[in-house]
């Protein structure tokens, strides 16, 4: 039987990661952990005669309406940021994006900011491991892109800056 805290750790341990799906079994008990799809819905739900917990997923008909259109406006904006000219700052590793140096305080940066190559622009959290990321130009924040405490991919862009 697993832990209810061994069980988040590892719910939370999946989530910073690149792993899409982990599965593991002890002492008779099995617990499957797989991260749903953007137009997914997870319930959890428990078979307490096979004591297993397993996600079921279903889907999001609101969801996918929701995600559609954002996809589609995200496209279109790439296009006019690489035509402007924007520099686009991108994570340098998988972790999560925090907008300010603790909670409740002012974020680093925010849109019409105006920032230096060695202006700190955001954290990234990665295995217990704060990393400052800073701007790389000196500008302008036209846009962030990520939101606070949102998981972020290696590579993915978290703010469009306006060169001077």
């Amino acid at each position: 039987m697993f832990k209810l805290s061994e069980i988040k750790e590892l719910v939370k341990l999946v989530d910073q990661s690149s792993l899409q799906e982990l599965e593991i079994e002890s002492e008779g008990s099995r617990l499957f952990i797989r991260k749903p799809v953007k137009t997914e819905q997870v319930l959890v739900t428990a078979a307490p005669s096979a004591q297993q917990f397993a996600p079921v997923l279903a889907p999001n008909p609101a969801a996918a309406a929701v995600q559609a259109p954002a996809a589609q406006s995200s496209t279109a904006a790439a296009p006019v940021a690489a035509d402007a000219g924007l520099h686009t700052i991108a994570s340098p590793m998988v972790g999560t994006f925090y907008s300010a140096p603790s909670p409740g305080a002012a974020s680093f940066v925010s849109k019409g900011s105006e920032v230096k190559e060695k202006t700190v622009v955001c954290i990234i959290e990665a295995m217990k491991l704060m990393n400052e990321i800073e701007a790389e130009v000196k500008g302008e924040i036209v846009q962030v892109l990520a939101e606070n405490g949102q998981l972020v991919e290696y590579g993915q862009p978290l703010f469009l800056v306006k060169p001077e």
